[in-house]
C-alpha cells in the first residue's frame, strides 16, 4: 500500500475513496514500484484538490483546463509535467476506462537543456563541507557508485559484495536490479561508518535525534534529510551552480567518460535501458582530459 494518506477530511478524494484504492490495485497489478505508485497517486490527488471534487469526477474539458493551469501559470517543469501526466492519464485509461482525446495528445513541452555537472573539484569541496558524517558518507557513496537518492538510503549490508567488489543495487528505477562496480575507498568508507552504529540491515539507518538510534534504527535515513545536508553543504562550499543530490550521479557519469571508460559501461552502471540516455554525458565531458584511469578510486582515495 502506498504511503500516501488519502483519508482526510478536507480531501476531495475522501468522499470517494475506492477509486483511489482501486488505481493502487491497478499500479500493484501492473508491477510499478512503491515510489511510482506514490508518484502516480500524488498527481492524481493533485488533480482533485485543484478541482475540488472526487477525480473520476473530473470532466475531459476540466482535466484540459487543468493541463493548460501548469503549463501557462504554475509553469511546471518538464519533469513534473511528465509524472503528473503519466500517472493522471494512467488512472484515466487503466482504472476508468476512458478514452479521452486530450490524453492522446497532451505532451509536456520538450526541453534541450543539458545536466549541471560538477568539477572534481567542486565535488571534494562539497563533501568536505558535509556537517555530520552520516550525510557525508552517504553522499560520497552515493557519488562514488552513481546512485539516486532512494538507492543510496535504502542500501543494506548484504548488498555490498566485498569479495568481487561490486554493489548490488535491488529495484531500481523501473524495479531493475543492477551491479556496480565497488571502488576500495568507497568500501573503506562504508566499513568504517557501519562501526559506528553497527545495524544488523542498515548501511545508512534513520539517526534519530543526536544519531543515538542508528544502532536499533528499523528504517534507513530519511531522503529529506540527506536533501537537507547536501543544500547546507552547497552553500558553505560557495558552489553556485543550481545542482541538487542527483547531479551528483550526473557528475559520476561525466567523469566516468572523461576517464575513458566505454559509454556501455557506463549505461549499465546508471540502469539505463536506452542507450540514448547515457550519449548525453558525451557531450558533457573534457576531451583534453589524460588518458583513462581508475578515475572514480582516484578521485575517492582523496576524500
Amino acid at each position: 500500500m502506498t504511503n500516501l494518506q488519502i483519508t482526510s477530511s478536507t480531501d476531495p478524494v475522501s468522499r470517494d475513496q475506492s477509486v483511489v484504492r482501486r488505481l493502487i490495485d491497478d499500479l500493484q497489478l501492473r508491477g510499478m514500484s512503491e515510489r511510482t505508485i506514490d508518484m502516480y497517486v500524488r498527481a492524481v490527488l493533485q488533480l482533485a484538490k485543484h478541482c475540488q471534487k472526487p477525480p473520476n469526477s473530473v470532466s475531459e474539458e476540466e482535466l484540459r483546463q487543468y493541463f493548460l493551469y501548469n503549463k501557462n501559470i504554475r509553469k511546471w517543469s518538464r519533469t513534473a509535467s511528465t509524472i503528473s501526466l503519466c500517472g493522471i492519464k494512467f488512472f484515466f485509461t487503466h482504472t476508468l476506462k476512458r478514452k479521452w482525446t486530450t490524453l492522446k495528445f497532451v505532451r509536456p513541452e520538450k526541453q534541450k537543456t543539458l545536466p549541471v555537472v560538477l568539477s572534481l573539484d567542486e565535488v571534494r569541496k562539497l563533501l568536505d563541507s558535509v556537517q555530520f558524517q552520516h550525510h557525508k558518507a552517504c553522499l560520497t557513496v552515493m557519488y562514488s557508485l552513481g546512485l539516486r537518492l532512494q538507492e543510496g538510503t535504502h542500501l543494506q549490508i548484504p548488498d555490498v559484495d566485498s569479495k568481487r567488489m561490486f554493489v548490488h543495487v535491488h529495484r531500481g528505477k523501473g524495479n531493475k536490479d543492477r551491479y556496480i562496480p565497488l571502488p576500495f575507498r568507497t568500501l573503506q568508507i562504508l566499513r568504517e561508518f557501519w562501526r559506528t552504529h553497527r545495524n544488523p540491515v542498515w548501511l545508512f539507518p534513520a539517526p534519530g535525534r543526536g544519531g543515538q538510534d542508528m544502532p536499533k534504527a528499523s528504517t534507513s535515513i530519511p531522503i529529506s534529510s540527506i536533501q537537507i545536508a547536501f543544500k547546507q553543504a552547497k552553500i558553505k562550499a560557495g558552489i553556485q551552480k543550481k545542482v541538487s543530490v542527483h547531479h551528483l550521479r550526473h557528475s559520476y557519469a561525466t567523469h566516468l567518460l572523461e576517464a575513458g571508460v566505454d559509454l556501455r559501461f557506463v549505461q549499465e552502471y546508471l540502469g539505463h535501458d536506452d542507450p540514448k540516455t547515457t550519449l548525453i554525458y558525451t557531450r558533457l565531458i573534457n576531451r583534453a582530459l589524460p588518458d583513462p584511469v581508475a578515475l572514480i578510486n582516484k578521485v575517492m582515495s582523496t576524500l
